[in-house]
């Protein structure tokens, strides 16, 4: 298990980076704002803090995944162009 919560830091921490990338290239697609706005707000939300094993397995696991997903339907220049 904590293997599997390595990979996913390593993973969102680039992700992240990719994310704060893409959302200032000047050629981002219209989706993207709007899409991590919901993502965030997904991982902040009170069924989080109302049940706090799903919502542990749910910050842990599934948001990083998720933001994964997402930026891999960013356009290939995006994704090539990460500083």
């Amino acid at each position: 298990m904590k293997r599997l919560m390595l990979i996913l830091w390593r993973t969102s921490r680039a992700d992240l980076r990719l994310a704060w990338h893409a959302l200032r290239h000047p050629a981002r697609p219209v989706w993207l704002f709007p899409a991590l706005v919901l993502l965030g707000l997904y991982a902040i939300s009170p069924l989080s803090y109302a049940v706090p094993l799903l919502g542990a397995i749910d910050d842990l696991v599934v948001v990083p995944l998720a933001l994964h997903a997402l930026l891999k339907l960013l356009p290939e220049p995006i994704r090539v162009a990460t500083p």
